[in-house]
């Protein structure tokens, strides 16, 4: 197998690389500073994405994207994922999902997002459903030609930075039918509870919502009544190859500027990357950056040489999970290395610190990746993991 990367490959790597350090980082203290990207510098910075060609880089040129292959996405996230305060989350890639919307809805959703004119947060979790998807309580029940919502989301990310909103919820409050709906955001009957604080510092919020007797007219139905499920998995599929990605940039940012500190920090008349005790933790780092950037790019060129849908989701899981367990693990050995200079906040691996801590959680935590590769090899067989 080879997978020495194509000139177009290495062109998009370097561009989103440059964009990160050109752009992003110089950002990332006043971010932090701020609690978030400030209202006056978002569109300034959505103008400087279209400059770069990085806006919609997962959807195709006719919808108004870059047609970029999974590998190719790979590539580019992985380089943003340098980024601290998820500032990645300004060079938006909107729901895979959209594609399955009526003429009108790519017209007036997908089309209008890949270009940045108009941008959508996705609402699923409940305050009694998160990994247990089953248990998502809010309805949308028929009355005449509309459907009346009625239910309460959490962690609804981006929020305030968006003008609709994916809204996954049961219609008739049958479980057998979970619907996704487009709502705008200016619509009756959508209330802005609250915008909670969280570990990290991020570019954008992660609201807390309450729809009550929302009614909006049939053609907000996306994909289809009881097809909701599907659509969100694949939206899962997505969003956990990204933050695979986003972890395996942020651990390298880690290990380069450990090694650099390592290489300059003197104590006790030695620089401390002569003690064994340092030298071996950058060996470490190394070598999980090392082994999960390989499954990354290997899962990547699998994908875009077209590998099965299920199985797709099956290393989906085991991607996530490996990646986000070992940006952990990295981020916590730079932090030890730089010491007490890792913990504080003008340092950015101690704002990574905080923000991979999240990518254990989110888009399904890491014991919810163990359930579905367990359950996967029940069903299928050890070698979908261990074969070649």
């Amino acid at each position: 197998m080879d997978l020495t990367l194509s000139k177009r490959e290495l062109e998009w790597q370097s561009r989103a690389r440059d964009f990160c350090e050109q752009v992003l980082q110089p950002m990332e203290t006043g971010v932090e500073e701020h609690g978030g990207l400030p209202d006056s510098q978002r569109a300034a910075l959505r103008n400087r994405v279209r400059e770069w060609n990085l806006n919609a880089i997962n959807h195709r040129v006719d919808d108004g994207g870059q047609g970029c292959s999974i590998l190719e996405q790979t590539l580019i996230n992985e380089q943003l994922g340098r980024a601290t305060c998820g500032l990645w989350s300004a060079v938006w890639q909107p729901a895979v999902c959209l594609r399955h919307g009526s003429d009108a809805q790519v017209t007036n959703y997908l089309h209008a997002s890949c270009g940045g004119e108009r941008r959508g947060c996705y609402a699923i979790t409940e305050p009694g459903a998160g990994s247990d998807t089953g248990r998502v309580s809010s309805t949308a029940v028929r009355d005449g030609d509309d459907y009346v919502i009625n239910g309460e989301k959490w962690f609804v990310t981006s929020f305030n930075a968006s003008d609709f909103i994916i809204l996954h919820v049961l219609v008739d409050g049958d479980v057998n039918k979970p619907t996704l709906f487009l709502i705008d955001k200016d619509c009756d009957g959508i209330e802005h509870l609250r915008s909670p604080r969280f570990m990290h510092t991020y570019v954008f919020d992660h609201a807390e919502l309450r729809f009550s007797d929302l009614r909006v007219g049939a053609g907000a139905v996306l994909g289809g009544v009881g097809q909701g499920l599907e659509l969100t998995k694949e939206w899962f599929i997505e969003a956990r190859l990204q933050i695979a990605a986003h972890c395996v940039g942020a651990a390298t940012r880690c290990a380069e500027l450990a090694n650099h500190y390592a290489a300059e920090r003197e104590q006790f008349g030695q620089i401390i990357n002569t003690y064994q005790g340092i030298e071996f933790m950058l060996a470490d780092m190394a070598t999980e950056i090392m082994a999960a950037k390989t499954l990354l790019y290997r899962n990547a060129h699998d994908i875009d040489a077209g590998l099965e849908r299920k199985l797709v989701h099956a290393r989906a899981s085991a991607l996530k999970l490996f990646c986000s367990e070992m940006a952990g693990r990295v981020v916590d050995r730079a932090v030890q290395i730089f010491g007490g200079r890792g913990y504080m906040r003008d340092n950015p691996v101690e704002r990574l610190y905080r923000d991979l801590r999240v990518d254990r959680i989110w888009e399904g935590t890491s014991e919810i990746q163990r359930v579905i590769i367990g359950a996967q090899i029940k069903k299928r067989g050890l070698d979908i993991y261990t074969g070649w």
